[in-house]
Parts: C-alpha cells; sequence; structure tokens
C-alpha cells in the first residue's frame, strides 16, 4: 500500500510554516510486553501538503505511560489538537490524555472500516506526492511499508496513527464510515 520510494521521494529537510498541527493516537487495548504497540504520530499541513513531524509510538507502556508521550509530543509539536481512535476504551481514552496533562482538546474518533480501507486514501496522497516526511522515521516507515503485505505479523498501530493525523489534517470534510464520538 505504501512504497518506500515515494516515502523517500516526498522526505524533506525542511518545513514550511504550518497551517494546522494534530497528534494522532491509536491506544492499545491492553498492557504489557505482549501487548500491541501504541501508535502516536505528529503531523502537520501546510497548503495542500501534510508533513509528518513525529513518531513517539512505543509498545509494553501502561495507560499514564503512553499518554504522556501524546502530551509531550502534543506540546513539542504545537498541536491544535489530539486526535484518539476509540475503539478499545472509548471515553476512558479522553479521561487518561486528560489525567496526564493533555494540553489541547481530545477528539475520539470510532473506526467502523478496516484498518486497510481507512489507508487507501491516505496511499493515495503519498502516491500523489502530497505527504512528505520531515526527517527518517525507521520503524514508522518499516512498518508503513509491511502493512498489507501477504504474512504481515501483530497489528500496525504506527500506520493506524499516521492514518488518523494525516485524514483529520487532509481528508477530515470527505471521510467516509469514520464518527465522531
Amino acid at each position: 500500500l505504501f512504497l518506500r520510494s515515494r516515502i523517500e521521494a516526498g522526505r524533506v529537510s525542511h518545513v514550511p510554516p504550518l497551517e494546522d498541527v494534530v497528534v494522532a493516537v491509536d491506544p492499545p487495548a491492553t498492557s504489557g510486553p505482549e501487548a500491541d504497540a501504541c501508535g502516536i504520530v505528529a503531523a502537520g499541513r501546510a497548503g495542500e501538503a501534510a508533513y509528518v513531524l513525529g513518531d513517539a509510538s512505543a509498545q509494553g507502556l501502561r495507560p499514564l505511560d503512553w499518554a504522556g508521550r501524546v502530551v509531550a509530543l502534543a506540546r513539542t509539536a504545537g498541536a491544535r489538537e489530539v486526535i484518539a481512535e476509540a475503539n478499545q476504551g472509548g471515553e476512558m481514552v479522553r479521561q487518561v490524555l486528560e489525567t496526564a496533562g493533555c494540553p489541547v482538546p481530545v477528539r475520539l474518533v470510532q473506526a467502523r472500516l478496516s484498518k486497510r480501507t481507512r489507508a487507501l486514501p491516505v496511499a493515495t496522497l503519498y502516491e500523489q506526492g502530497r505527504v512528505h516526511h520531515a526527517g527518517a522515521f525507521t520503524a514508522l516507515e518499516d512498518e508503513m511499508c509491511r502493512f498489507g503485505a501477504e504474512g504481515m505479523a501483530g497489528s500496525p498501530d504506527r500506520v493506524d496513527a499516521l492514518v488518523w493525523a494525516v485524514w483529520a489534517l487532509m481528508l477530515d470534510v470527505r471521510a467516509v464510515g469514520v464518527r465522531q464520538l
């Protein structure tokens, strides 16, 4: 779905002034070393382009630990809001982020389509050269390139957070199959 050549072609060393910045989080349903990673990605928009600014994703964190990472990235990136997938935890996700001191509003979103279906419009933006990586995000990019491949193991949590961030910045008005809570 995502090609390394497209990611490389869109890599930038300079980010123009951004009109909007969000942090997206795909929280895990459980914690501990065997749990899925918590996807945490910051992205911004300038004109018709999105810029991936940071990846603070991590595995095995307890709720307040991953929430602290979200809060730190939101502050560092200057985010206007946090987009949080609420399929696993609902309102509790917002409460954990607020308890951790989230400095911006938290918007809960509910995924009703498959991860692949939600990722397709974002992959199209990459193909159009409208998404750029401001630096190298090795773990995220490796997961992007494995995403959708036959035999991929594990949940693509970093990709899911990336998709929510780019969706919020670039596709929100045209989003299909996403219901805000």
